[in-house]
Order: C-alpha cells, then structure tokens, then sequence
C-alpha cells in the first residue's frame, strides 16, 4: 500500500517513564503517526466520512499520551498503534513516540522509538 495519512509533530504532556520523578512531574512526548489505507475511494467521494478522520484521530492519540500511564515508550507506541488499528479500514500504521526531555547522562536532541503494526499481524 502506497497510500498514506501522517501526522507529525503531535505533542501532549503525560507521565510514562520509569523514573518517579517523570511519573509524577510528567513531559512533553512528540508522536508521529503514518496511517496506510486506500484513499481512492474518499480521493473520488471528496467525503470525510470514505476516509480516517485525522483530526478525531490526532484527538485520540493526544488523550493515549495523556490518560494512560507507561514505563517504556515501545508500550505508548504499541497502544497507539492499536488505536490507528481500531479502524478497520487501515493496513498498517507506523507510529514514532519521542521524548524530548528523557532524563539522560548524554546531552541528545531525543529519545525516541519507532514500530510498525499492520493488521493481523
């Protein structure tokens, strides 16, 4: 599948990590997201309702960050993939969940994961 629907840069405070202190204080996570589905049917209907919804779909992500509590990243991203997943019309999804601030002997830009889920896979 060729086809894609991404979304960059999403950012949303919440409380994953391993350390007390991220747990209790929280930081900023950046997510982003690339949906794989055909989109030539809602490219010929021009019809929200022939396509995902990235707007609803960013809002859900957005409330996985921040409702939801994980030590690893690689569990935040995985739950977020499950989210894109839920909808039945996208193959796969490629998620990459950043931590700007992760608390690191090394001075970085980020710590990041990225995973890829396709569907029954």
């Amino acid at each position: 599948m060729t086809d894609r629907i991404e979304i960059r840069g999403l950012r949303a405070r919440g409380r994953h990590g391993v350390h007390p202190a991220e747990q209790r204080d929280g930081q900023t996570f950046v997510v982003d997201l690339t949906v794989e589905r055909d989109l030539s049917v809602p490219a010929a209907s021009d019809a929200l309702a022939d396509t995902v919804d990235y707007g609803a779909l960013a809002g859900r992500v957005a409330a996985a960050v921040t409702e939801t509590r994980f030590d690893l990243l690689e569990a935040l991203a995985a739950h977020i993939a499950g989210i894109a997943l839920a909808d039945p019309t996208v193959e796969a999804v490629e998620v990459r969940v950043a931590k700007p601030e992760a608390p690191m002997d090394a001075s970085v830009d980020e710590a990041a994961v990225v995973l890829r889920r396709t569907r029954g896979g």
